[in-house]
């Protein structure tokens, strides 16, 4: 399908907007906040957001009672996702009470089901601006219209369009996250991100390039994630593997990563595109969601575990020391103890670097919310326990080849634990623990492997 474009008159009405609220401000610095929940989608959203309020002159603070806008852009994907987001929506009426003239605002995935967001609206008047997951573009004009005295309630039901040209004040640090494509037709039975996100549309290579490289140039970023709800089946044009390549040839830049790979559509093209390109690092999350075939068709996955493990060989063949991480949901409906089984059994066979592990959660809108056959939560709370186990002596025992091992790790921080300790990623996502100082952040030094910590690696500096 081809893909809509967010029209440009609309964007440069927003810089318009951007413009006449900058006026209003007559060089005041007034302060913002934004609370980010969920997905790394949620994330790059929030710094869009961001880089459009800076624009306008905000400044941002890490305090919520000194600010005079306040955004919450939420998730809908787990369990008391609500009742949390309402949660901390309701402490702000204590801020407002004592600040009139502070904005509140409500976005994201959440806010994308009507009905919750008409829930919020009504329970907590004092909010601003609620809207979702397309409007975006138009936030200028959206707040433009609260300064000027307005309540703004934006909610598209559609699959939306491809915003081109806003700015973006990206988080702080050495690795950055670029969108590739916006949206998912997939359809797993459990997901919501489908009805909340719209249908899949993919951005152009050129502009994906052109970001990259102000990212990697201007912004000084050193790692850039590809994200998408499935890169694999990215279609700007061009295909994700040859995608992979443009992007690889960006110079300045030194780790490419990408997430997230659905097991349906992982092609040997992206496996070679991965094993030549120099830049890609040697890991890839891959969720499997179950291991039982009858389960995963029961999720529309549309693979089955031999699939799976086929890929893992493609991948362990071609692109020697990979590491696989992925997802795994315990406690579907109807789930019994051989579908469990089947799982633990993949565990094991795949030994994964690490896994994110989640027991069931209905979430209303998806047809594996009316399905019977739900399980306890006693239940599910039992087998999540044992996943977890099973997931934990997996990734500790995968631990050992790296014993004497030698790699470069990009220093991302300090852990202030205990004795003081350095620490960052070796291409293939496993974390490094090594003595030093502060100083040493964001820079990249080679490794040797002394041993291990829990899920982690102990290292000393060679160079």
């Amino acid at each position: 399908m081809e893909p809509k474009f967010v029209d440009k008159n609309v964007i440069e009405e927003s810089y318009a907007a951007i413009g006449r609220m900058r006026e209003m401000l007559g060089g005041a610095r007034p302060r913002y906040f934004i609370e980010t929940y969920g997905c790394q989608m949620n994330e790059h959203d929030s710094e869009t957001l961001a880089g459009m309020l800076e624009l306008i002159g905000y400044v941002r603070t890490d305090d919520r009672r000194e600010a005079d806008f306040i955004l919450f852009n939420t998730c809908c994907i787990r369990d008391h996702a609500e009742k949390r987001t309402f949660g901390n929506v309701g402490f702000i009426k204590e801020i407002k009470a004592e600040n009139p003239a502070l904005i509140t605002a409500v976005c994201g995935c959440m806010m994308q089901q009507r009905e919750v967001a008409k829930r919020l609206a009504a329970r907590f008047p004092f909010v601003d601006m609620i809207f979702g997951t397309n409007e975006l573009a138009v936030f200028p004009q959206m707040l433009e219209r609260v300064m000027n005295g307005g309540r703004v309630f934006e909610i598209k039901e559609i699959d939306g369009e491809i915003p081109e040209g806003l700015p973006i004040k990206r988080n702080e640090g050495f690795s950055t996250f670029v969108n590739i494509m916006y949206g998912c037709n997939n359809f797993c039975s459990y997901c919501i991100v489908p009805y909340v996100r719209g249908r899949e549309r993919s951005r152009r290579p050129e502009d994906i390039v052109e970001e990259v490289k102000k990212a990697v140039n201007e912004e000084g970023f050193t790692e850039v994630t590809l994200l998408g709800q499935n890169v694999n089946s990215y279609d700007g044009g061009i295909k994700f593997p040859e995608l992979l390549r443009l992007v690889n040839e960006v110079e300045g830049l030194k780790r490419l990563r990408f997430m997230t790979s659905h097991p349906k559509d992982l092609s040997h093209e992206l496996v070679m595109a991965m094993a030549e390109c120099d830049k890609v690092c040697e890991h890839i999350h891959l969720p499997v969601q179950s291991g039982s075939n009858r389960i995963l068709k029961l999720m529309n996955r549309r693979y089955t575990r031999e699939h799976y493990l086929d890929l893992i060989r493609d991948l362990r063949e071609h692109v020697p020391g990979v590491e696989i991480t992925t997802d795994i949901i315990v406690g579907f409906p109807t789930e019994t103890e051989e579908d469990l089984e089947d799982t633990l059994s993949l565990v094991h066979e795949v030994g994964f670097s690490a896994a994110y592990s989640f027991a069931y959660s209905v979430r209303e809108g998806t047809v594996a919310a009316r399905m019977e056959g739900q399980i306890p939560e006693e239940v599910k709370k039992e087998r999540l326990a044992r996943l977890n186990r099973v997931i934990m002596e997996s990734a500790n025992g995968a631990n050992d080849k790296y014993m004497g091992a030698e790699g470069e790790i990009l220093i991302e921080g300090m852990d202030k634990r205990g004795e003081p300790m350095m620490f960052g990623k070796l291409p293939s996502l496993k974390m490094v623990y090594v003595k030093g100082d502060e100083s040493m952040i964001g820079k990249y030094y080679k490794v040797r492997v002394t041993g291990t910590r829990f899920n982690s690696l102990a290292g000393e500096i060679i160079s």
